[in-house]
C-alpha cells in the first residue's frame, strides 16, 4: 500500500483502494470492515457504498495500515494538551500574579518550586488549574484525546480506484492556473510513484518545475531538458531546488523578510542581524561539475537565439550573475558543442542587446500610443497584466480597442482576472489588496492618475473591460463543439470561486477548500485550534494562537495577553514545546455572546513570537458543530470529528498568518489564507482583511463561469442532476478540473 496515494485521495474525499488479486490475496473478515467504519466514523467520514465493498475486500493488514494513515492525518497521535486545564473556565490570573511571581524569582522569596525552576508564589496562580508552568508557559503534562465522534456532520469518503488517480494526475498537469502549495505536494507525491502521461500537455510552467525535478532525481536530465522553454524556466528551477519558493523571490527580499523575523519586541532578545548573516549564508550557491554541465547543455540547447535569451534573462540579471558564477558556466560554454551557450554569455556580460521593456517604456513616456500598442500586441499576456495602467495612461477607447485586436491570444485565466478585478480597480480614493513575492499581503492606494476622471468616465471604464471581457469568453465557449442540451449547476457552486490569482502557500492534508469558500456554522460555537512542534526537540518556541473582534469603530483582541475577551476564551499562552510531540493552544467563541455584543467580524490569526518564522508543518484550524463540544479534565479540546478546515504550514517567510474570518452575522466562516508582519496580533491591520474580503466577494465564482458556458452554448439550465451536463460539488473539489473551462 503507498501511503502518499492515500493521502492525496483523502484530500479529494476518497481513499485509495488498489486492485487485489483475488487469487493472491484473503480479504479481512467481516467484522474488521465493520469494525473500520466504526473508527473512521470517530474521525469524522463516513463511507460510501462502493467504498465499503471495495475495503471489503481488502486485507487486515491493508485496513490497519489505512486507518493508521488516517489518524496521522488527523493528527489523533499528536499532544492536544494545552496550559490550562478547564479552560473555559477562566482562571482569573492578570498581570499583576506575573509581576508578583517576577519579583518572587528575582529576590528568591517563598514558593511553590516547578521542573522548570520557576518559584510560583502563594495566592497568585492556581496550580491545580495547569498542566504546566503559568508563569514561563512550558508544559509538564501530556495527555490523549478523549472525546471523539462529537461531530454532527460526517465527511463521506467516496472510493479512489487507478483509473481516478491517473486521471487526477493528468489533471493536476494540465491546469491551467497555478497549483496551489496541497496541489504541488499531490503533483509531487503522484509524480514519485507513478509513470507521466506520455501525451499530457503542461499548461502552466510552475507545474513543470515538479516534472523537471522528477527526471532530474531519477538521473534523467536530458528528459527534462524538453520541458524547458526559456532560460526563465532554468532559472525557476535552480532557485525552487535552493530556496522551494516556485515563484522568483529576490534574495534581498528573502533577507530582508528573514531579517524582521529575527527581529524582536524586547531588544535584549532582537536576533535580526544574525538573521540576516545567516540568510545571507543559506543563499550563497555552490554546485557540482556534472550539475554545471547538465545546466549548460539546457541552456544551450533553448531554441531562443543569443540575443533573444539575454533579452529574456535581462529582467533578473543580478540573479543570473550569481547563478553564471557559481555553475561556472563561462569555463563550460568552451566546450564543443556550446557555441550557442558562448555567445550569449559573451552578449549578456557585453549588454550588446536591446530589451523589449525598455522600448516600451520609451513610446510610453512619449504618450506614443501607436507604437506603445504596436509592441505590446506582440505579447498579450503582459498586455493584459498592464491594460488597466495604460487606460487611464491613454485614454480607455484606444487602449481597449488595441486590446480588442489581441484578446483571443490572451490565456482565459488572465481575461477572467481582468474581468474581476476591474471593479476594484477605477476606484478613487480606495485600496487594493496585493502580496509582493516573497512578501505580506498589504493595502496600496489606488492609481493616482484615476484623478484625472469622473465618476461616469472610470464607470465605463469598468463596462468597457467586463462587456470585452465577457464578450470573449461566450465567443470561446461557442466555439467549442458539443450536442448537449441541458445543463444542471448545482447552487453551491455560486458560493465557491474559481482558482485564479491565489497561490495558497499552506497544505490542507483534509478535504481540501478554495480560498473564499464559505463554511456555515450550525451550533453556537467555534473552537479555532493550533498544533506546533512536532518531530522537534524540547525547546523554547513560541507560537501564539489569537483573534481579532472587530466592532463598528474599535476591535478587541483575545491573546496571550488578554486571555478572556468579549465572546472569547484562550487556553493559555505555552512558550516551550515538549520533546518530538509538540503541543496545542485553543480558543473558544461564543457566536450569541458575539451577537449580542453587536461583533461584525473575528479574524483567526497565528504568530510567531519566537525568534524566525512561523514553525514548519504548524497546524491552524477551526471546530464546529451542532452539538455541543466537550473538554476533557485536562484540557484536551481537539476532536477531529468536528474539524471543519484546517492548514499546515510547510515553508514560510511569514510571521503571522490569517486563516479565517467569522461573520457574526451571516453565521459563516471564510477560508482565506494571509500573511502579515509581526510578532502580535495588534501588529494585524483589519482594514486588510476587509479589503482582501472584498477581492474575494469580486472573484468569479464556479458557478457564474457555467452561467456563462450555458448561455454561450445555448444549453437549457434545468434543477435537477437528470441533465446531458452535471456539475456538483463533487466535481469542483477537484479544482485543476474545474481550471479546464478555461478556454484558451
Amino acid at each position: 500500500m503507498n501511503e502518499s496515494l492515500i493521502k492525496v485521495g483523502l484530500r479529494q474525499k476518497a481513499v485509495y483502494v488498489p486492485s487485489f488479486p483475488a487469487e493472491s490475496t484473503t480479504a479481512a473478515p467481516a467484522a474488521d470492515t465493520v469494525l473500520l467504519v466504526a473508527n473512521l466514523a470517530k474521525l469524522g467520514y463516513a463511507t460510501a457504498e462502493p467504498l465499503r465493498q471495495a475495503l471489503a475486500n481488502t486485507t487486515s493488514a491493508f485496513q490497519a495500515r489505512l486507518l493508521a494513515v488516517l489518524r496521522e492525518v488527523t493528527g489523533t497521535e499528536k499532544n492536544w494538551t494545552p496550559l490550562v486545564k478547564g479552560w473555559d473556565k477562566p482562571t482569573g490570573e492578570g498581570p499583576l500574579d506575573h509581576l508578583v511571581t517576577w519579583l518572587t524569582n528575582v529576590f528568591q522569596g517563598k514558593g511553590t518550586r516547578l521542573p522548570c525552576g520557576h518559584l510560583i508564589p502563594p495566592n497568585t496562580f492556581s496550580l491545580e488549574r495547569y498542566n504546566g508552568c503559568p508563569f514561563c508557559g512550558t508544559p509538564f503534562e501530556q495527555a490523549p484525546i478523549e472525546h471523539t465522534g462529537q461531530g454532527s456532520k460526517l465527511k463521506e469518503l467516496g472510493l479512489w480506484t487507478d483509473i481516478e488517480v491517473a486521471g487526477y494526475l493528468r489533471d493536476l498537469l494540465e491546469s491551467k492556473t497555478a497549483l496551489d502549495a496541497t496541489q504541488q505536494d499531490s503533483l509531487q507525491r503522484l509524480l514519485a510513484v507513478l509513470p507521466l502521461p506520455a501525451d499530457v500537455v503542461i499548461a502552466m510552467k510552475e507545474t513543470r518545475l515538479a516534472v523537471i525535478d522528477a527526471y532530474v532525481q531519477l538521473g534523467q536530465p536530458d528528459k527534462a531538458r524538453a520541458f524547458f522553454t526559456s532560460p526563465t524556466d532554468i532559472l525557476r528551477y535552480l532557485w525552487f531546488k535552493k530556496t522551494g519558493f516556485l515563484q522568483l523571490v529576490e534574495p534581498k527580499t528573502i533577507i530582508r523578510k528573514q531579517q524582521r523575523n529575527g527581529a524582536h519586541v524586547y531588544a535584549p532578545l532582537d536576533r535580526s542581524a544574525q538573521a540576516k548573516m545567516q540568510a545571507t549564508a543559506d543563499l550563497k550557491l555552490k554546485y557540482s561539475r556534472p550539475e554545471a554541465a547538465m545546466v549548460a547543455d539546457w541552456l544551450n540547447a533553448l531554441p531562443q537565439t543569443p540575443a533573444q535569451l539575454c533579452e529574456i534573462m535581462h529582467p533578473k540579471r543580478g540573479m543570473w550573475v550569481r547563478f553564471i558564477r557559481a555553475l561556472r558556466l563561462a569555463e563550460y560554454s568552451k566546450k564543443a558543442g556550446r557555441a550557442k551557450l558562448r555567445e550569449t554569455l559573451d552578449l549578456f556580460y557585453n549588454q550588446t542587446y536591446e530589451v523589449w521593456q525598455g522600448r516600451v517604456n520609451h513610446f510610453r513616456l512619449r504618450v506614443d500610443a501607436p507604437q506603445t500598442f504596436a509592441l505590446l500586441q506582440q505579447r498579450p499576456g503582459l498586455f493584459a497584466r498592464s491594460l488597466f495602467a495604460n487606460m487611464i495612461w491613454f485614454g480607455a477607447e484606444p487602449a481597449v480597442a488595441a486590446f480588442a485586436e489581441v484578446i483571443d491570444q490572451v490565456p482565459a485565466r488572465l481575461v477572467f482576472t481582468l474581468n474581476m478585478y476591474a471593479d476594484t480597480y477605477f476606484i478613487k480614493d480606495g485600496k487594493r489588496a496585493v502580496k509582493p513575492l516573497g512578501g505580506a499581503s498589504k493595502q496600496i492606494p489606488t492609481n493616482h492618475l484615476l484623478d484625472m476622471y469622473d465618476e461616469r468616465e472610470l464607470e465605463a471604464m469598468q463596462a468597457a473591460v467586463a462587456s470585452l471581457c465577457l464578450l470573449a469568453m461566450e465567443r470561446r465557449f461557442a466555439a467549442q463543439p458539443t450536442t448537449h442540451r441541458t445543463i444542471y449547476i448545482d447552487p453551491a457552486l455560486y458560493k465557491i470561486p474559481v482558482a485564479i490569482g491565489d497561490r495558497s502557500e499552506t497544505v490542507q492534508d483534509l478535504p481540501a477548500a478554495l480560498m473564499g469558500t464559505r463554511f456555515p456554522v450550525e451550533g453556537d460555537s467555534v473552537r479555532l485550534f493550533m498544533q506546533w512542534g512536532v518531530g522537534l526537540p524540547a525547546q523554547h518556541l513560541d507560537m501564539d494562537l489569537s483573534c481579532t473582534v472587530s466592532y463598528v469603530g474599535s476591535t478587541e483582541s483575545c491573546s496571550f495577553s488578554q486571555l478572556v475577551a468579549t465572546g472569547c476564551k484562550h487556553s493559555g499562552d505555552i512558550q516551550s514545546i515538549p520533546n518530538q510531540v509538540g503541543t496545542a493552544e485553543y480558543i473558544g467563541l461564543d457566536l450569541p455572546a458575539l451577537q449580542q455584543a453587536q461583533a461584525q467580524y473575528v479574524t483567526f490569526t497565528s504568530n510567531a513570537y519566537s525568534y524566525g518564522a512561523l514553525s514548519p508543518n504548524l497546524v491552524v484550524g477551526w471546530m464546529s458543530s451542532q452539538h455541543p463540544m466537550r473538554i476533557s479534565s485536562s484540557g484536551v479540546a481537539y476532536d477531529p470529528s468536528c474539524v471543519q478546515h484546517q492548514v499546515r504550514i510547510t515553508k514560510s517567510l511569514s510571521k503571522g498568518l490569517v486563516f479565517g474570518v467569522l461573520d457574526v452575522a451571516q453565521r459563516e466562516i471564510v477560508w482565506l489564507e494571509m500573511s502579515f508582519q509581526g510578532q502580535l496580533v495588534q501588529n494585524l491591520n483589519v482594514r486588510g482583511v476587509q479589503t482582501l474580503l472584498r477581492k474575494l466577494e469580486s472573484k468569479l465564482s464556479i458557478g457564474q463561469l457555467l452561467a456563462i458556458k450555458a448561455r454561450a452554448q445555448n444549453l437549457q439550465m434545468v434543477e435537477t442532476a437528470e441533465a446531458d451536463e452535471v456539475y456538483s460539488t463533487t466535481w469542483a473539489m477537484n479544482t485543476a478540473a474545474v481550471t479546464q473551462l478555461l478556454v484558451d
